[in-house]
């Protein structure tokens, strides 16, 4: 399963490494890619994720979500 979830407050390649970080360190979380251009990170998933422990992992890190779109 994949998720796309669009994210605001990223300026810089240290905001990107931190969001990818956070993001791996949740368990079922295999992969995770951040665009600071696009606004968003899509992440393949191993098993089921809640978009709330998501979206609670990214503001934690101190950014905001403005949605999340799972896609198969």
């Amino acid at each position: 399963m994949k998720k796309i979830i669009g994210i605001d407050g990223m300026s810089c390649g240290h905001c990107k490494s931190r969001l990818e970080s956070v993001l791996m360190s949740i368990n079922g979380v295999n992969n995770a890619q951040v665009s600071i251009e696009s606004k968003n990170a899509i992440i393949q998933l191993s098993k089921t994720v809640s978009n709330e422990k998501l979206e609670d992992a990214i503001l934690d890190a101190g950014f905001d979500v403005t949605g999340i779109e799972e896609q198969e």
